[in-house]
């Protein structure tokens, strides 16, 4: 034995070391009974948890899921912890309005969503007359000021889709197929066949239809008849994904393409592969998109043994968006809220940096591309159209 090699330890080494074990245990257990015994943050998650929309409204409580348990590995919000209060409205305006109100009743710090403006222009004054400052994701300009978004308004997404339609397409007629029963679908024909006829595209024909139908093969018909250029999709991506399936199936000439109401992962699922890469969808970008987005993903993943939905990261961006108010602030009293939102400036988050307009609450600036869908069936920010626009995030 080399006993050279046997160092003594001083019993007050010793001491110290037990000392910094005791300190370290008392911080953690201070953390902890800190997080447990003081009443929780509430922030409720709207969106359609149920329904032929559940895709987009499991992914937008999934992220936001995600940023509460990073908020409470880092103490929670202002010592707090985090709780995410489940809002089914299934895409519907009265469910909403019932889920709302209970979600009310029980206590709410704030809200994030809901996700379909119909449902928005019912709900989201109930928060507001409660004092509670809605995330919304809500794109028809009618919901515009109720409330913050991190998500492109139509007023916002019109020119993009415009744009590309006219520029990068180059189509001089246009079939636009939309649905007439939801205000932001609604909302965005009229927008889309003023802005095409502003740009000098031509609308060969103009029809409407209702969701969940089986087939829209006859309205698809209707569409190829009048020889467009282009036809374009205005619905949700349930209804979007059929119609593009069976404008593949159809053997048309006729290109396509489907509005930011069809954006989601479902999309694909609707439509098939083949169909999707045929019919791109002016949306956002994806999860993946982003830089320094493996991150996130990881944790979402290592969290849920799936991938990030659609709309994922920017449920998890809002609740973040909140608790960075929150915090500085130094609570959830309304009026502070919206002048620190107000007042927010270049917020790094997953989905890039984040600023509001004051007056409609509005993301500043629309992070709005379109979207293609690889062989793998992932969508992703349309590298074609980014060389064209030269469009940066």
């Amino acid at each position: 034995m080399n006993l050279k090699s046997n160092k003594f330890v001083s019993p007050k080494s010793l001491l110290v070391v037990a000392v910094l074990i005791c300190i370290g245990l008392f911080i953690w257990l201070n953390h902890s009974r800190s997080l447990a015994n003081s009443k929780p943050i509430r922030i409720g998650l709207e969106a359609p948890l149920s329904g032929s929309q559940s895709n987009v409204g499991n992914g937008m409580l999934d992220g936001a899921i995600l940023a509460a348990n990073d908020l409470n590995a880092r103490n929670g919000i202002l010592g707090r912890k985090v709780v995410i209060i489940p809002i089914d409205d299934a895409a519907d305006p009265a469910t909403g309005v019932k889920a709302a109100k209970t979600a009310i009743a029980s206590g709410l710090d704030a809200v994030v969503g809901p996700y379909n403006s119909g449902v928005g222009i019912k709900t989201l004054p109930l928060y507001l007359a409660a004092g509670i400052e809605p995330m919304r994701f809500t794109s028809s300009d009618s919901t515009a000021g109720l409330g913050y978004t991190l998500q492109p308004m139509t007023s916002q997404i019109a020119p993009v889709a415009t744009h590309a339609v006219s520029k990068w397409i180059k189509a001089k007629t246009v079939s636009i197929i939309y649905d007439s029963t939801t205000t932001y679908t609604l909302n965005a024909a009229e927008t889309m066949r003023t802005d095409f006829g502003n740009a000098g595209i031509q609308i060969s024909d103009f029809q409407s239809i209702s969701p969940g139908a089986d087939s829209y093969i006859s309205n698809v018909a209707q569409a190829e008849s009048t020889n467009p250029d282009l036809i374009y999709i205005i619905t949700y991506y349930p209804e979007a994904g059929l119609i593009a399936k069976e404008i593949k199936e159809s053997g048309t000439n006729s290109k396509c393409l489907a509005d930011f109401g069809a954006y989601d992962n479902g999309y694909v699922t609707a439509a098939g592969i083949k169909a999707a890469q045929n019919c791109p969808v002016v949306g956002v970008p994806a999860p993946s998109d982003f830089p320094d987005s493996s991150s996130y993903i990881n944790r979402f993943k290592n969290t849920f043994a799936i991938a990030p939905g659609t709309w994922s990261p920017y449920a998890y961006d809002s609740v973040n968006v909140l608790a960075q108010i929150a915090t500085s602030s130094g609570g959830f009293n309304k009026s502070e809220l919206t002048n620190a939102l107000n007042n927010l400036k270049n917020y790094n988050g997953w989905t890039g940096s984040i600023s509001f307009e004051s007056k409609t609450g509005n993301r500043l600036p629309a992070p709005i591309v379109v979207v293609s869908t690889n062989s793998n069936g992932d969508l992703n920010v349309d590298s074609d159209w980014v060389k064209s626009t030269n469009f940066s995030y």
